[in-house]
Formats: structure tokens, sequence, C-alpha cells
């Protein structure tokens, strides 16, 4: 734009030399020398402006150029790390998924392992209550029986006397015992004991009436019948205290492998929460490595570009801070060269001879001038080679200036699609600034979004993380109170054992007592009501009538109500027994029902918590995205108030200008069309 106006104000000097003025400080000349200086002023300043411009431009490509080259090498070390942690807890984590899976079977396994053996250990104590209690009964019996037998055998009226209500009922005992424990008894018995027992089952009451044989010569049929109960009570206690001894060792194995398994379970559901919160904090970290790696290579893509940005601009700036100086060295020459050629003494001389009214017609003198002129105008176009400048000299030198009209034509043109650029470059920074403002608008309502998204999946976890602690509190506490209640059941059945064998010696002692008291009184009944008196005189008056003792009838009694007491008790101890072990089954089934129960809310807590973790990445990506993008737009708008801000605070002032120099070229043109440039003067 400056170059036009010396190409300008050299026209109006040149046209200049073919008019004239009366007084010399009206003078074209003077006017153009005027302009001349102050565009010197002008050239000079705009040199310092460009090169304050290109001074802070250099530092701020130096500057950038040795950070961004520096975060570019220090990002790319920190992908390559981010990359190996990550192939590390990837690894980890699928050997820590693996190992938990592993250990889950293993706690499963052993859990049912302990379910099993829980489950037999129970049939086992079951069946061994049911056989204890019938084999007490049995010995009880058959005590009872060889009491009542002992009393009998061996005298010398032997089982006569014996009531036959006694006989039937040792006979229906025999029988009932004989039946019910046929299996135990196989092999016990002879075949002859057999027969024998059968023969006294077929006719108990006339088993005893028949005559001895031959080979019960030398002992009564009783003896034989005595000794196959003493025989089979010999078998019955022999075989419950192997039961009992079976149902210890069963016990002790039992009580061996639970605590095995208990432990075993314990120490793998600790390890299986140890690896869950290794997994955990491996995948967090994981998942954290990636969003590094993911920013930094965002960061890394977007100073690369930058730098290359920079690296480009820079290079721009560079040669166009060569070209301005070359531009503006060669327009200051040709200002300077101007300027000298019109402010020379021979020139004054000559504008005072030439410049007067009666010689603006086209002379040989005005020819002259412009060949001068133009003599000056190649000189500086070969020196500084500027091939404008060469044909301004050759236009100068054609009498009718067709050219340099249309020269002008040419700077009115462009002139004027500068004109037009620049408003679309305002509406474009209008625009773009619109867009800008909405984008980031929009961006931080996003910003706002996430980031309240972010604070509740982060709550959420929380009260996730809080949840699962508790539960795995709470089956700790019910593995515990499960133990308990085990080692509890088990002395509540010690004691059941001790109460129930105490009670049942309790009823043998007093059964024996009360079956001593009730033979003694039922013998003495018989013997008197068998008493005869003997034929002859009375005899003199003897002892008193033998009278039973008046509290013999209330201890028989009372001994039978302790002993139904004492049955009542053993019956209730066997029913509180019972109530205790399935109260003790339902809590087991219970709590290992809740323990599951929980179990699974866990799992299913953690897959929650784990949904939420990765939600918290994916919200944190988005984030890390959202503030890049406004940082991006900021940058843009930066680089908007760097392109427009000028443009947007100047425009009307350069419209203006350039409307005056459009104005002021069109008037030169109107000159050199044969305009008088009288007129001219006198409206600038």
């Amino acid at each position: 734009m400056v170059t036009r106006s010396i190409v300008a104000f050299l026209l109006l000097a040149l046209v200049s030399v073919a008019c004239g003025d009366d007084l010399d400080k009206n003078r074209p000349v003077t006017k153009v020398i005027t302009l001349l200086k102050d565009m010197q002023k002008q050239l000079q300043k705009e040199a310092d402006e460009d090169e304050e411009i290109y001074d802070k431009m250099a530092c701020w490509c130096q500057t950038n150029d040795r950070e961004k080259t520096k975060a570019i090498k220090d990002a790319e070390v920190r992908i390559d790390t981010l990359t190996t942690k990550i192939e590390e807890l990837t690894a980890t984590s699928a050997q820590l998924n693996t190992e938990i899976k592993n250990l889950e079977k293993e706690v499963a396994e052993n859990q049912a392992s302990l379910d099993q053996a829980t489950s037999i250990r129970e049939k086992q104590l079951a069946e061994f209550n049911a056989e204890e209690k019938d084999l007490l009964q049995s010995i009880s019996a058959l005590k009872a029986a060889i009491t009542v037998l002992s009393k009998h055998h061996g005298g010398s009226t032997g089982f006569l006397q014996m009531p036959k209500t006694h006989m039937l009922g040792v006979a229906a005992m025999l029988q009932n015992e004989l039946s019910k424990h046929a299996s135990l008894l196989q092999g016990v018995l002879t075949p002859n004991e057999r027969r024998a027992a059968a023969a006294f089952l077929q006719a108990p009451g006339d088993y005893f009436d028949a005559a001895p044989t031959f080979k019960q010569s030398y002992a009564p049929q009783s003896g034989e019948i005595f000794g196959i109960l003493r025989q089979m009570l010999d078998t019955f206690e022999s075989n419950l205290s192997a039961s009992q001894k079976e149902e210890q060792a069963n016990q002790a194995a039992y009580e061996e492998l639970k605590a095995a398994k208990e432990a075993e379970i314990k120490a793998g559901q600790d390890q299986i929460s140890t690896k869950t919160g290794e997994l955990a904090d491996t995948d967090e970290k994981n998942a954290q490595a990636k969003v590094d790696t993911d920013d930094t290579k965002a960061s890394l893509s977007a100073d690369e570009q930058f730098l290359g940005m920079l690296k480009e601009k820079c290079q721009m700036t560079d040669k166009e801070w060569e070209e301005r100086q070359k531009t503006r060295q060669l327009e200051m020459e040709a200002v300077s060269k101007a300027l000298e050629v019109l402010s020379g003494d021979d020139a004054h001389d000559l504008f005072t001879r030439t410049f007067n009214p009666a010689l603006l017609q086209v002379s040989s003198g005005s020819d002259d001038k412009r060949v001068a002129a133009s003599k000056v105008l190649f000189a500086v176009a070969s020196k500084f080679h500027n091939p404008r400048l060469s044909a301004l000299a050759y236009q100068v030198k054609l009498d009718a200036f067709t050219r340099v009209k249309k020269a002008i034509d040419d700077m009115i043109e462009q002139l004027l699609k500068e004109k037009d650029d620049e408003i679309k470059h305002k509406d474009f920074c209008n625009d773009e600034f619109n867009t800008n403002q909405l984008q980031t608008e929009k961006k931080d309502r996003q910003k706002r979004d996430l980031t309240a998204m972010m604070e509740d999946l982060e709550m959420t976890i929380k009260s996730l993380t809080e949840a699962i602690d508790t539960l795995k509190a709470e089956i700790s506490e019910m593995q515990v109170q499960l133990k308990r209640a085990g080692e509890d059941r088990e002395l509540q059945n010690k004691e059941f054992q001790t109460t129930v064998a105490d009670q049942r010696e309790t009823q043998k002692l007093l059964k024996a007592a009360l079956s001593f008291l009730k033979d003694f009184y039922a013998k003495k009944e018989a013997l008197l009501q068998q008493k005869q008196e003997p034929v002859g005189p009375p005899p003199p008056s003897g002892f008193e009538t033998y009278k039973n003792n008046a509290a013999s009838g209330g201890v028989m009694q009372l001994i039978e109500q302790i002993v139904a007491d004492a049955k009542s008790m053993e019956a209730e101890a066997i029913k509180a027994e019972e109530d205790s072990q399935k109260a003790y089954e339902d809590f087991v089934k219970d709590t290992n029902a809740s323990i599951e129960a929980k179990s699974k809310d866990i799992v299913e807590k953690s897959q929650a918590r784990a949904k939420a973790e990765g939600a918290l990445v994916q919200t944190k990506e988005e984030l890390e995205a959202t503030l890049l993008e406004l940082e991006q737009l900021s940058n843009y708008n930066a680089q908007l108030h760097q392109s427009c801000d000028f443009v947007l605070k100047n425009f009307d002032l350069r419209q203006t200008a350039r409307d005056e120099e459009v104005e002021a070229l069109r008037q030169a043109k109107a000159i050199l069309s044969g305009a008088k440039f009288q007129e001219f003067l006198q409206r600038a």
C-alpha cells in the first residue's frame, strides 16, 4: 500500500513539472516534497515496529520450540513407561483373576466336603443315638430279667415258685430281643440254645414242669435260660461299648476334619479377600495408566501439531521478515532518491523558472524533466533490482500516460479487492467468535455434567465399598458364630449323654431295689396264704402275726414315682437333645444360606463397583477430553484475537483510509487524463 502511495506521489510530482503557480509556497512540488518527508518518517516508524514484532516472534519461536521439543521427548518416554506398566498390570490382573477363581473353587469344594461330612456325621449320630437307646433298653430289660431269675435260680424249688406273670414277662422280653436283635445275635447262640429258647417261648408256663433229660440231669432247665439271657446281656453290653467307642472315634475324626476344613475355608476366604483387593487396586491402576496413556498421546499429538505449526509459522515469519526488510529498504531508497531529485538547488531553480502559468502547455522543458525523472527511477530500479520502479520509469517516459493510468486502474482494483477481503475477514472473525463462544459454553456445560457424574460415581463406589466391607464383616461374624454354635452343640451333646446315662443308671438301681422289695413282700404273702392249721390241740400263744412294715408300701410307691420321674426326665432330655440338634441344624442351614446370600451380594456389589469404576474411568476420560477441547477452544480464541482484534478495532479507519487512497488514485488518473491541476490542488 505504501509503495502504491509513492507511485501516486511521484506521478503527482511528475505531472506538477508541467504545471506552475505564481507563488513558491503553493507550488505542487513543495507539497510533494513535504509528503515524501512524511513518508520517510512513516516508513522508518513501520520498520522499527516490524523489528520489534519480529524480535517478539523470534523469542516466542525459540522458547516454544525448546519447550515443545522437550515435552514431546518426555511424552514419548512416558508413553513407553506407561505401555510397559499396562502390560505388567494386565498380566497381574489376569493372574489374580485366575487365582481368585481357583481359590473360590477350592473354598466351594472344602465347604461341600464339610457339608457332606456334617451330613454324614449327623446321620451317624442319629443312628448311634437310636442304637444306643435301643441297646440300653434291651440291656435294662435283660438285667431286670436276670435279676428276677437270679432270685429263683439255684433254689430248692427252682422256677416253680416264680409267679406266672413274671415268667410270661421274661418270655415276652426274650422273644422281643431275639427278634429285634436277630442280626446281632447271629452266631452268638448255639443251635441247642436257640432250640431251648424256642421251647421256652412256646410254653413258658409248662417248660419247667417237663422232666429233665439225661444231659439235663445235672442242671435244671432254668440254668440254660439263665445262661442265654446272660450271654445276650454280655453281647449287648459289648456291642454298646464298641458302638460308644466308635461314636467317640467318629466324633473326634469329624471334629478334626471340621477344624481342618474350617481353617482351609477361612484361609481361602482371607486369600480371596486379599487378592480381590489387590485385583481392584491393579485394575484401578491399569485403568488410570490407560487414561494417562491416552492423555499423554493426546498431549503428544497436540504438541507435535503445535510444533509443526510453530516451525512453519516461524519459517514463514523469517521469510516474510526478510522480504519486508528488503522491500522496505528499496522503498525507502526510492523515496530518498526522489526527495533528493526534487529537493536539489538545480531542481528548485528549474521549478522556479518553469512553474509558470504561461508555460502550462506541453514543452520541450517539461519533456526534459520527465526524461530526467525517468533516468532517476531507472537508476534506482537498476541498483535495487525493483521491477515495479523500472516499469514506472518506462511509463513516465510515455507522453500520453496510457500505461500509467492502466497501472492506477489496477491499483484501484487491488485496493477494492483488499477492501472486500477485509470485509469478508471481519465477517469471518465475527462468525468464528460467535461459534467459539457457543462451543465453549456447550463444553462448559458438558464439563459441569461430567464433574457431577464423576462425583456421583465416586459416591457410589464409596458406598458399595463400605457395603462390601460390612458384608465381609458380617460373614466373618457369622462364621465365628457358626463355629461357636458347633462347639456349644458338642458340649450340649456330651451333657446329654451324661444325663441320659445317669438317668438310666438311676432307673436301673431303683428298679433293682424295687424288685427286691416286691419279691420279698409277694413271697411272704404267698407263704401266709399256704399256711394250714395243725390237727390237734392248739399251741400256746407265740409270736404276734408278722406284719409288713407300715412304710413299705410308701417306699415302693416312692421308688416307682422316682423311676417314673427318671424316665420322664430321660424322655425330656432326649426331646431337648432332639430339639437342640434340630435347632443347631436349622441355625447351620440358615447361617450357611445367609453366608451364601451375602457372598452373592458381595459378588453383585463387586461387579457393580467394577462397573462404576469403569464408568468413572470413562467419565474421567471424557472430562479430560472436554478439558482438552476447552483448552483448544481457548487457544483458538486467542488465535482469533491475534488475527482479528486489529482488523475489528481498526476496520472503519482502514476502510476510510483505503477509500481515500482510491479517491486519490482516481484524482491522479483524472489529472493525467487532462483535468485542471489547479482545481485538484484547491480541493486537496
